[in-house]
């Protein structure tokens, strides 16, 4: 009988293949993204000091419905205009092992529109 391995295992395998490529620096930082069911929840790490230079989430937003496309537009409206306060103009797209399809395609394409560079 084929084991078929659980779809958050093959995720976190894929993040860790693309995280051993994909840094951030103070310069150009990494937009990490992160999805679940209720919201999606995206930073700007640096990873050579190991910090988060910004955030933003549908929960912090208040957003009803967090969990769908509407939602992921405005967090990544609102992860543009906090990287344009804080002079970040170029990011490195992180996916966190999603595909770029939806929610996570949204919330870049919404970053893009207003500012971001990646």
């Amino acid at each position: 009988m084929i084991k078929k391995e659980a779809k958050s295992v093959a995720r976190q395998r894929r993040h860790a293949r693309v995280r051993e490529k994909v840094s951030g620096t103070k310069e150009v930082p990494r937009l990490n993204v992160f999805r679940s069911n209720k919201g999606i929840y995206v930073q700007v790490i640096d990873d050579t000091t190991k910090k988060t230079l910004v955030s933003s989430s549908s929960l912090e937003l208040k957003i009803k419905n967090g969990g769908n496309i509407e939602a992921a537009k405005l967090v990544g409206a609102d992860i543009a205009k906090k990287c344009k306060a804080a002079k970040i103009k170029t990011v490195v797209f992180d996916r966190g092992g999603y595909l770029y399809h939806g929610r996570v395609e949204a919330l870049a394409e919404a970053a893009r529109e207003n500012g971001l560079e990646f």
